[in-house]
């Protein structure tokens, strides 16, 4: 299995180079790591390193506030974009890593798929969710083997994107016995990923004219 990149390697290596990138990809970059090295630390507590990575992920992409939806296409182009620049198929590399252990059984828990919640609320007994289920691992294990990195990445950030708003709502208890498999499962894949889709940011720095939604500013008003 290849080494991942810490973040004190990232930020030596973003030292080295970010005089010469745009000015929002530079902070976001720098944010992203200063996140990513806070989850480092975490050994001892599930809840508070999966936040912790995820803020990293979202320092890296987020543009502007919007419905979820909204938010959900973002993280679906900012993937898309950067599956592009993985010439060495990093990402990849990383899903293939992962796919036997913590993404598999992530893809296999009903209580990260948003159908199976909504069918709950609704009242849905059809089991039309369960479908779903089913048609969304078998296009993940098809993507995988046909090497469609942005799908899969898609597929799971959708899993994962679940898991947070169970935690940022308030949707889940701290430390609850009843969400341990699929918190694991994301900090493990969140770990592998984070790193990679930061160095790809590193090395393949773009205008990013979108802006950043809290910029840099030299002095308060």
């Amino acid at each position: 299995m290849a080494t991942r990149p810490t973040a004190s390697a990232l930020k030596k290596r973003h030292r080295e180079v970010r005089d010469g990138q745009p000015a929002n990809w530079r902070i976001r970059i720098h944010r992203a790591i200063s996140w990513l090295q806070r989850a480092e630390r975490e050994h001892d507590d599930t809840d508070a390193r999966f936040l912790f990575l995820w803020i990293a992920l979202n320092a890296a992409y987020a543009r502007e506030f919007g419905f979820e939806q909204s938010e959900r296409d973002q993280a679906r182009q900012f993937i898309d974009r950067l599956v592009r620049h993985d010439g060495e198929g990093r990402l990849q590399q990383m899903l293939f890593e992962q796919f036997s252990g913590p993404i598999r059984t992530l893809l296999d828990n009903r209580f990260v798929f948003e159908p199976f919640w909504r069918a709950l609320r609704e009242h849905d007994a059809s089991n039309g969710w369960e479908r779903q289920f089913d048609s969304a691992r078998k296009l993940a294990m098809r993507a995988l083997m046909t090497r469609q990195t942005g799908v899969v990445l898609s597929i799971i950030a959708d899993r994962l994107y679940v898991l947070r708003n169970q935690l940022m709502h308030g949707g889940a208890t701290w430390n609850s016995a009843a969400n341990r498999q699929q918190l694991h499962d994301a900090v493990a894949i969140l770990a592998a990923m984070v790193p990679e889709i930061i160095g790809l940011m590193i090395d393949h720095p773009e205008p990013d004219q979108s802006g950043i939604t809290f910029p840099m500013l030299d002095a308060l008003a």
